[in-house]
This record gives structure tokens, C-alpha cells and sequence, in this order.
């Protein structure tokens, strides 16, 4: 190929299979996979974001921390410069705190919980890497469950013995049941289109798109039941239902209660196939605490009339209903109830275990879910096991840094905080993904080192106290692969890697051999026997499922295999062999059966999460006397424009942007009052922090509702200030800092009350999207 000829190099990512156009060994452009019905237009963002000013040059370590040593003046991260440093001596330091710190106060005060979506390549996997790293080293304190999905994940199993991620990888009604058996699909939190955009590890086809078309060809009417319209795309013609946010439980029992009230509820499925119904409906009439949950209680809650709750519980009975829910709808306090409700309004409704009837969770979440395809357990780097085995609930960080030794109940546990002193995080940005970002600043300075791995300087780096760059998912040579897709993707490295930028592996092996034992950490292989040996072991394991596979040359040559059709997919039905005989067929729980009243968690004792589902008012929501001075409930959900905050200074990202910022959605009737129009700045701002964002103007958000999604780089107008203004619209400076409940203490973001005003005066600048001072060449560097 002459010399600047542009050259095509396949890869993959979370959202998607690309050809990478490289010219001049510079990444010009990211081309759709062609089999792909509906690609996402994320990877415009990628040429420009790799060789982006905010990418990070060369290893470098805060200037204070360098000079005076660990724990050396914490709240000055975030503020002062950098100095950067050789790769000898980045690993030297490392090495020797890390050694520090295990001799001083043990293993367990290591925490890498390096929670993040990182690449969806299966070896250069930076989760992976430092797992594997740590655990050879003696261990860390880890992080549980996920921010996406952590009261579901704790809460399910109790309910129907099956864990969120079967649903994920192959459990859930397969789409095409759906589009042919569901009349009456109710979705609490929608299917966003937005959010189908992505999947963990990768995937070949954006199909949810092609699945609702087809849903809504064959008859299906659609109920959105959210503060957002376009939660549905326009064209399933959804009838819109809003309910006050964080109330969807409540509105379920003013359905339930219509069921029983009219004898609509299929007594005879209660009896067979689950357990403790009648203590539910104890409470559900009033008989056990004086309050009947009827539709008129509802209605006071919800704020829908009475007349139209009763009407939809109607509707119910008469057609063949799927009720499905949203991940976000367990992102509020008690987070565990609406998804537990969800499954008692379907057993009452008699449905679970028929084809398109019953129940579902995280259609649209990612774009797996319901996909008629054969899934085989994807390539995976071995992590080792960790002989630390101290945890914490993924989004208690801030409690665990700043309550040493303090107690916090999980699932019938009773855990102790770890005294942490050195964070160590590869993949994944807390400064995007935790609440009450001001509580958390104030955390940080808690520990006395904290490192990142990093390509960019986002907010995570800027706030470290070691900062090494890594290659990016183009930098690379790797294999995309999940258990939720039918591809695998020989990922091609494109481009070289920018500055001094090293994988993740290359610098664990480093680290290592600092150690002693890089041996152990290599086995002896660099990064293609490790592609090798990670396909050989894939291609044997699919075979022993009856799936042969391409040797590794030849898949590496073609750049990627497609699995086999699996016939039975696309007409599996959850739940259908227990519904026929639940004897036979009996549920993982403590009865065989779905537990709507579960002994097991009632044994725990907590009382924001009884035995049975239960309306338990949120910390925050807009039937609170906290609405009086904070009269807009704040949604944070997943952005359009990127996946989580990756890719935020990349030019897709930035062309969505409102007045440089993120946009939030305001109501026509909520903005004229405050004299808001399309593209004025504006401050949101409650008790917890103040941000700024670029205000759109549309009846497509309920009244009384901000839509500000999460993603944006934080970026404080007085940076190291607690409480400084942020300003370019995190919504994670207002979100509360506070556990669903005892059971299972996932985050509660989504349970927010805040005011909104037009900005007076010229809005600070966003400086987040330039890099901080590296000094280079002084007495202190390389």
C-alpha cells in the first residue's frame, strides 16, 4: 500500500464494531461495522479525542507528593501541578509505596475497586489487569456490585432465586416472543433507544431499534411510564404516563389493589407458584397498618387520577401484558421495592412464564438484553483470587474513606470499614460515576496515595497523586467478546500509542518485576500468546457446546467469527418451564417459588427493606416538604452523546453540548417563570453543591422535572474548594450520597431535589477540557 493510503483496521467497543481509517499512521476516521442495522455515532468521537490535548504525555506525580512524600498536603490535588517523570522512576515510586503501605497497615488498606467499563477488549481488560496485579501482590479491599444495577442485583435472587446478570445473559424473554405475543407492553422508565447504544465487552448489531419496529408493526401498544417522553422513541406511538419520579412503586400498588378490589387477580397462579402472597396482601388492603394502597391513596402519591389507575389495571387483565422496569427505576431510595413489586403486580396479573406476558427488567438498558442470539462465556483474562477478603458495596467509597472501622449493613452482613491509605484505580472514573461529588472531594484527601491509570486527564487524574498513561482501545491489539453477544472481534491495533502511553498489562509487568514476580504475572507471554492462548481456550470451551470455531489465525485474519444460530432463542420465555410445572421445576429460592414475602430478608431486621414490597417514602421527591425551596425533582440518567463520561472531550460529545455544557431539559411551563430560554446558562443548586448546564426548552420532560444527564467532566470554578461551583453540568454535585437500604446500599441518585435559575452574568469558563501543569526537567523529575 503506497505510503498515506488510507488503511482499514477492525475493532470493537462498548458501543460497537468499527473499521478504524488510519492514514499517515493517524486515526482519521471510525467507519460503522456494514452489518450493523443502527450503529451509534460515538466513534466520531475517537480520532480527535486520542491525540486530544487532555491526553496524557508521560508519567507524572503530583508536585507536593513528589517532593515531600505520601500523604504530603491531599487537598491540594486537584490544584497544583504535575511533574513528570521517566517510567523507571513512576514504577520505582509506585513499588515502593505499595510496599509501604502493605508493610505498614497490611493488604486491606489497598482498595482498587477500579470500578468502570474500561475497553471492551478481553485481555487489555484494566479491571483485570490490576485485579490479577493485587492479588499476586496479597490482596485488596474490593468493591461489590454495580452502579448501574446494585439493588437489583442483591434484591432478585431473594425474590426469584435468578441473578441480574442470567437476565442479561440469556434468561429474558427473547424479543421476538415479545413482538409476537405482547399486546399491552408497559414500560416503567421506558426503552431508551440512547441507552441500547452500548453493552458491556461490545457487541456486532444495534438491534433494539429493529425490535420495537417490529413490536409496534405487530400490534403492540406501548405505555411510557417516566418523566421523559423520547424514553420510547416517537415512533412506537407510546401513550405517556407521569408519575411523580421515585412513586412507580406506589402506582403499582394502586394497580395491584384495583386487581383485588374488582377480583381481577389470577388467585389460582398466586397459589401454585408463589409464597407469602397473603401476607402482601395484608398490607395492600390495610389490614396490616390501617391504609388500603387503592388507587385513591395512589393517586395522592403519583399525582395520576384514580379513575386512570383502576382503567390501566383493567387493561391488564384483558391483553396480554409484559410489565418491564428500567435500571434506573432501582437508582432511587429503596431502590429494591419497585423492581420487587414489579414481579408481584405480574404474578397477580397471572401472566409469568406465557409468551409476552409477565415480567422484564433492562430492555433498551444496554443493547443485549432480549436478543435472539447464541451466547457462549466470553475470552476472559484469569484474575487470580484475592486473599483479601474485606469489601464494600460499590457506592459506599466516600463512607468507607471516612469512617474508618464504622459498621454498615449489606444483605444480612454486618461489614467493617477498612482503614484505607492508598487508592489504586485502571478503568473507570468515580469523579463521574459516585454521589455528592462535594462529600467525596472531602474523602479524597483521606488516603495518603491514590493512582490512576488513565489516557486522558479527566477528573480522576487531575485529583491523583500518581498518574501513568495508558493506550487506548486503536493502541492495541486485543479480542472484543462478551457473553451477551454472538461476535467476536479480532481488535487490530491501528495507530501507535500517543506519547509514552503503555497498556495496562505492560505496566503490571513492570510493577511485577519491581516485585519479583513477573513471571507469575506473564506466564511467560506477551500480549499475542496471551490473545492466542485466551482464543484456544474460548475455541475448546465452544466446543464442548457443540460450536466450532475458526483457529486462532484464522480468526485474527478475518477479524472476526459470528457464532452459529442457536434455534431455541428466539422463542424462549422466562420462567415458562417453572409456570408448567413448579414442582418439577423448582425456583433457587428458600420456597422453590417466587417469594413476594421473603422469610430470609425479614430475618434481617431492616426497616427500609421489609419482607414483602412496600411504599417507603424517598429521601427526597417532590410530595416531600423539602419541595418548598427545592421544587424540581433532578433525573441524572445516561447520556445520548457518549458512554458514561468516556469520550466527554471527543467531538460528538462536544457538538451536543448547550452553551459549552451539558443540557438539561426544562419544561416550557417551569421555564417562563424564571425567564429560561433554549441556550441560556443555568445554575441548579441545592443544599449538597451548586453546577451549570445549558438549558433546553421542551414539553418533552414532565413538569416539575430537570433532565440533566451524567457524564460531564467535573470541573469546579475554584478548584481543590469544597463546595466550589461546577461548571459544566455533573449532575453528581446535587445527588445524595446515601445507600437504597440495608440490604443492598446501591446508589440513590435518582432520589434528588434541587432549584434551577437562568445564570446572571458571564458563566465561569469550562477548564476541565485543557490539561493541568506538567513541569518537566525540574530537580524533582526524571
Amino acid at each position: 500500500m503506497p505510503e498515506g493510503s488510507p488503511n482499514l483496521v477492525r475493532t470493537s467497543t462498548h458501543w460497537g464494531i468499527y473499521e478504524a481509517e488510519v492514514s499517515a499512521g493517524r486515526l482519521v476516521a471510525m467507519r460503522p461495522y456494514a452489518d450493523d442495522p443502527d450503529p451509534a455515532p460515538f466513534g466520531n468521537s475517537m480520532p480527535d479525542a486520542v491525540v486530544h490535548p487532555v491526553r496524557i504525555a508521560e508519567p507524572a506525580v503530583r508536585k507536593s507528593w513528589l517532593e515531600e512524600g505520601p500523604g504530603a498536603h491531599p487537598e491540594r490535588r486537584g490544584v497544583e501541578p504535575f511533574v513528570a517523570v521517566s517510567w523507571d522512576k513512576a514504577i520505582s515510586l509506585l513499588g515502593q509505596e505499595l510496599e509501604r503501605v502493605r508493610k505498614a497497615h497490611g493488604n486491606e488498606a489497598i482498595f482498587a475497586g477500579s470500578y468502570g467499563w474500561a475497553s471492551a477488549g478481553r485481555f487489555h481488560h484494566a479491571q483485570s489487569q490490576i485485579h490479577r496485579f493485587l492479588n499476586m501482590f496479597g490482596g485488596y479491599t474490593a468493591s461489590r456490585d454495580s452502579y448501574s444495577t446494585a439493588a437489583a442485583s442483591v434484591v432478585m435472587p431473594h425474590i426469584i432465586g435468578i441473578g441480574f446478570g442470567e437476565l442479561l445473559t440469556g434468561k429474558a424473554t427473547a424479543w421476538p416472543v415479545i413482538a409476537r405475543h405482547t399486546e399491552l407492553f408497559v414500560a416503567f422508565g421506558g426503552v431508551p433507544l440512547k441507552n441500547a447504544q452500548v453493552s458491556a465487552g461490545g457487541f456486532g448489531r444495534h438491534t433494539t431499534r429493529h425490535w420495537l419496529e417490529q413490536c409496534k408493526a405487530g400490534g403492540t401498544t406501548f405505555i411510557n411510564v417516566g418523566p421523559v417522553r423520547d424514553d420510547l422513541p416517537d415512533f412506537v406511538g407510546a401513550e405517556w404516563l407521569q408519575p411523580r419520579p421515585n412513586t412507580d412503586t406506589a402506582l403499582m400498588l394502586g394497580l395491584a389493589h384495583s386487581l383485588v378490589e374488582e377480583g381481577l387477580h389470577d388467585r389460582t397462579f398466586l397459589e401454585r407458584c408463589t409464597t407469602g402472597y397473603d401476607r402482601f396482601e395484608d398490607y395492600l388492603l390495610g389490614r396490616s397498618d390501617g391504609q388500603a394502597k387503592d388507587a385513591e391513596w395512589a393517586a395522592t402519591v403519583t399525582g395520576i387520577a384514580a379513575a386512570d389507575i383502576r382503567t390501566l389495571a383493567r387493561r391488564m387483565v384483558a391483553k396480554r401484558t409484559l410489565l418491564t422496569a428500567s435500571w434506573s427505576l432501582q437508582r432511587g431510595d429503596h431502590g429494591e421495592q419497585p423492581y420487587w413489586m414489579l414481579i408481584t403486580l405480574a404474578a397477580m396479573l397471572g401472566q409469568i412464564g406465557l409468551p409476552g406476558g409477565g415480567f422484564g427488567f433492562g430492555y433498551g438498558a444496554v443493547n443485549s438484553i432480549g436478543n435472539p442470539i447464541r451466547r457462549l462465556n466470553g475470552a476472559r483474562f484469569p484474575q487470580g483470587e484475592n486473599p483479601v477478603k474485606t469489601f464494600i458495596p460499590v457506592a459506599r467509597i466516600t463512607d468507607m474513606l471516612t469512617n474508618p472501622g464504622g459498621q454498615v449493613d449489606y444483605n444480612g452482613q454486618r461489614l467493617t470499614y477498612p482503614d484505607i491509605h492508598m487508592v489504586y484505580w485502571a478503568g473507570g472514573n468515580p469523579f463521574h460515576h459516585h454521589q455528592d461529588l462535594n462529600r467525596m472531594l472531602a474523602a479524597w484527601r483521606k488516603p495518603a496515595t491514590i493512582v490512576v491509570h488513565d489516557p486522558y486527564w479527566t477528573s480522576m487524574a487531575r485529583h491523583s497523586d500518581i498518574v501513568l498513561p495508558v493506550t487506548t482501545t486503536v493502541e492495541r491489539n486485543d479480542i472484543g467478546s462478551s457473553p451477551s453477544d454472538d461476535h467476536m472481534v479480532a481488535m487490530h491495533k491501528a495507530i501507535d500509542p500517543v506519547g509514552q502511553a503503555r497498556s495496562d498489562f505492560d505496566i503490571f509487568s513492570d510493577l511485577a518485576g519491581h516485585f519479583g514476580f513477573r513471571d507469575r504475572f506473564t506466564e511467560g507471554r506477551g500480549e499475542m500468546d496471551w490473545l492466542r492462548h485466551l482464543y484456544d481456550t474460548f475455541r475448546q470451551g465452544a466446543a464442548q457446546q457443540k460450536v466450532e470455531l475458526p483457529g486462532f489465525d484464522q480468526f485474527w485474519e478475518a477479524g472476526h467469527v459470528r457464532y452459529p444460530e442457536d434455534p431455541t432463542a428466539a422463542g424462549l420465555v422466562l420462567m415458562d418451564s417453572f409456570r408448567a410445572a413448579p414442582e418439577a421445576n423448582p425456583l433457587p429460592t428458600p420456597s422453590g417459588r417466587i417469594e413476594i414475602f421473603s422469610e430470609r430478608v425479614a430475618g434481617f431486621g431492616y426497616d427500609d427493606c421489609p419482607g414483602h414490597p412496600v411504599w417507603l417514602e424517598p429521601i427526597e421527591w417532590l410530595g416531600d416538604a423539602k419541595a418548598a425551596k427545592f421544587p424540581f425533582h433532578m433525573t441524572s440518567n445516561q447520556p445520548r452523546s457518549r458512554l458514561h463520561s468516556q469520550l466527554d472531550h471527543g467531538s460528538h460529545s462536544r457538538s451536543q453540548k448547550v452553551a459549552g455544557r451539558e443540557a438539561v431539559l426544562i419544561h416550557p411551563d417551569d421555564a417562563a417563570p424564571r425567564g429560561i430560554q433554549d441556550g441560556d446558562v443555568v445554575r441548579l443548586f441545592n443544599d449538597r453543591g451548586a453546577c451549570l448546564a445549558g438549558a433546553v426548552v421542551t414539553d418533552g420532560v414532565q413538569r416539575h422535572v430537570l433532565q440533566l444527564s451524567t457524564g460531564a467532566w467535573y470541573d469546579a470554578a475554584e478548584p481543590g474548594k469544597i463546595g466550589s461551583l461546577e461548571v459544566q453540568g455533573n449532575p453528581n454535585v446535587l445527588t445524595p450520597d446515601k445507600g437504597t437500604s440495608r440490604l443492598a446500599q446501591g446508589p440513590a441518585a435518582h432520589s434528588c431535589l434541587v432549584e434551577v435559575e437562568r445564570l446572571a452574568g458571564e458563566a465561569p469558563p469550562v477548564r476541565v477540557m485543557t490539561p493541568p501543569q506538567v513541569v518537566r526537567g525540574g530537580s524533582s523529575g526524571p
